[in-house]
C-alpha cells in the first residue's frame, strides 16, 4: 500500500479538465487533513477498501473511490474540505461511477451542512463507525441514495465497551501509530473533540498488545500510542483500571519493539509512576509533548484547563529533575477570547521559564458550538497574527539555543532512510525527538545508530556516525 497523499493545494479548473485520463475502476484515493489520529483512521479505511479489492493510486482525478478524511480542530482545514468538495462537482458529473465520501471530525460535526452544500457526496461517515465503510462503499457502488452515519457511542457509567474494532492487517512499516483511547472528557472550552469523537473510552489492554505484537511481527520497531489525553488511559475498562505506566511496561515486553512514544499527555494526569517509567524503561523515549495552551492562569481557567501555570512549572521541574536529558515540546494558543496584552505576555514569560525544545503554536480559531466560539470578546485577526509571529520568533530563538548546546553530544538515532533534504545523507530521530541528518549507507535503514552532533539547526541536527 502506498503512503497516504499529504494535503495538497486546491484543484484548479484546468486540473479538472475533462481531457484528463478516464477513471480507473477498482482504485481509491484518500485525502487526509488533521492529526495523527486522522492519519491512522485513513490507514484503517485504506485497509477496508483493499479488502473490497480496491487498490491505491496517487491521482485523485482518476480514482473510483475518493475519501476526504476531514479535521475540525481549526477552521482552515474545514474551509479546504468544503472548497475541494465544490471543485469536485464537475469531476463527479463527468464520472457518474465515482464514489465520493466524507469522513472524520468535520463529517461528525457538520453532516447536515455537508449534505446541504455538497449533495454530490455519496456518504458521510462519522468517527465512531469507520468499520461501516465497506458497506457504505458497496451501497454507493449500487447507486443507493445519500447515506449519513454519524452516531457516536454513548457513555454509560464508568465502563465503556463500545470502542472501534481495529483492522490488524497493516502494511510493513518501521514506525506505526496505535490508538489506545478514543474521545475526551476534558471539555476544554475551545475544543470540539468531545463532539466529534465522543466521550473518553479506552481500548482493552489485550487488544492493544495484540495489535502491537502483530506490528512487531511485521517489522515495526517504533510505535506511537495515540489518545486525546493519553495518560488518562485505563480509567473505564471492564478489566479494571490499568494505569498508563503499566501499559507502557507491558508493551515494552514485546520482542521487536525498540522504541515507544505517545501523544498527548494531559498535565494534571501526569503522575509520578509515569515519570519513573520514562526514567527506568529503556524502550520509552525521553520526549514529552505536553500541551500548556496558555501561560496565564485566568486564560487557563477560561479554557477550562484543570491546572495552573505554577502546577505546570512544578511538573516540568519534576520531569527534568528525574530525567535530566528529557526533551519537552508543547502546544500554545494565542488570541483566545478576551486575552489581554498582559495575559499574552504571561504566555511568553511561561515559555521563557520552561524553555521548550519546540512548540506547535496557533492563533485561536472559532469552533462553532463551543463556549469559547460563542464568546463575544473575540480578538481581532491582526492582533492574533502579530502575537503568533512574536511567539514563534521567540521559540525559534530558544530552540536554536538549546540545539546549539548539543554540539559534540552523541545521540541514538533510529535510521528511517535517505534524507528528504539531502539525498546523500540519512535521516532519523533521536530518542529526544530531534531530527538528525548524517552520512551513511541506506542499508542502515531500520537500525539504531550512534551519531555525534556536529551542527545544529532549528529543525534538528547534522551529525556523523560514531
Amino acid at each position: 500500500m502506498v503512503d497516504l497523499v499529504p494535503p495538497h493545494t486546491l484543484l484548479s479548473k484546468a486540473a479538472l479538465s475533462l481531457d484528463r485520463p478516464a477513471m480507473q475502476p477498482g482504485t481509491y484515493f484518500i485525502q487526509t487533513w488533521g492529526c495523527q489520529m486522522n492519519e491512522e483512521d485513513s490507514e484503517q479505511m485504506a485497509l477496508h477498501l483493499e479488502d473490497l479489492g480496491f487498490r491505491p493510486i496517487t491521482d485523485l482525478f482518476t480514482a473510483q473511490v475518493v475519501i476526504l478524511n476531514t479535521c475540525s480542530v481549526r477552521k482552515k482545514p474545514e474551509d479546504k474540505a468544503f472548497s475541494l468538495l465544490g471543485e469536485l462537482i464537475p469531476l463527479k458529473r463527468a464520472n457518474p461511477e465515482m464514489i465520493l465520501g466524507v469522513c472524520g471530525c468535520m463529517a461528525q460535526a457538520r453532516a447536515d451542512e455537508i449534505h446541504r452544500r455538497a449533495p454530490h457526496v455519496d456518504f458521510v461517515l462519522g468517527t465512531g463507525d469507520l468499520g461501516l465503510l465497506p458497506n457504505l462503499v458497496t451501497e454507493a457502488a449500487q447507486r443507493k441514495k445519500f447515506q449519513k452515519r454519524v452516531a457516536l457511542p454513548e457513555r454509560k457509567g464508568r465502563v465503556v465497551e463500545d470502542v472501534p474494532q481495529r483492522h490488524l492487517g497493516r502494511p510493513q512499516k518501521l514506525k506505526a501509530f496505535v490508538p489506545i483511547q478514543y474521545g475526551c472528557d476534558k471539555f476544554c472550552t475551545y475544543c470540539i473533540v468531545p463532539t466529534t469523537r465522543g466521550r473518553e473510552r479506552s481500548r482493552p489492554t489485550q487488544d492493544i498488545l495484540d495489535e502491537v505484537r502483530a506490528l512487531a511481527d511485521n517489522g515495526t520497531k517504533e510505535i506511537s500510542l495515540l489518545g486525546q489525553t493519553v495518560n488518562s488511559y485505563g480509567k473505564n475498562l471492564l478489566e479494571g483500571r490499568v494505569p498508563f505506566s503499566e501499559l507502557l511496561w507491558k508493551i515494552a515486553e514485546i520482542d521487536g519493539i525498540e522504541r515507544i512514544r505517545y501523544t498527548s499527555p494531559y498535565p494534571k494526569d501526569f503522575k509520578r509512576d509515569l515519570i519513573e517509567t520514562i526514567r527506568d524503561c529503556p524502550k520509552v523515549m525521553e520526549h514529552v509533548h505536553m500541551p500548556l495552551q496558555s501561560g496565564d492562569n485566568e486564560v487557563l481557567r477560561a479554557m477550562k484547563r484543570a491546572y495552573t501555570r505554577e502546577q505546570f512549572f512544578d511538573l516540568v521541574d519534576e520531569l527534568r529533575g528525574t530525567i535530566p536529558n528529557v526533551s519537552l515540546t508543547t502546544d500554545m494558543i494565542v488570541g483566545f477570547p478576551g486575552e489581554t496584552d498582559e495575559q499574552f505576555e504571561n504566555s511568553v514569560d511561561a515559555m521563557d521559564r520552561v524553555r521548550f525544545d519546540g512548540a506547535y503554536m496557533f492563533a485561536y480559531s472559532i469552533r462553532p458550538g463551543t463556549p469559547a466560539g460563542d464568546a463575544e470578546n473575540q480578538i481581532a485577526e491582526d492582533v492574533k497574527k502579530a502575537r503568533l509571529r512574536r511567539m514563534m520568533d521567540r521559540q525559534d530563538d530558544v530552540t536554536r539555543e538549546i540545539n546549539l548546546a548539543q554540539h559534540g553530544r552523541e545521540v541514538e538515532v533510529m535510521v528511517e532512510g535517505v534524507s528528504i533534504r539531502n539525498p546523500d545523507r540519512l535521516q532519523g530521530f533521536s530518542r529526544e525527538w530531534k531530527m538528525v541528518h548524517f552520512a551513511g549507507s541506506a542499508e542502515r535503514t531500520g537500525r539504531l545508530a550512534r551519531v555525534r552532533v556536529t551542527d545544529s539547526k532549528v529543525w534538528g541536527f547534522e551529525g556523523e556516525l560514531v
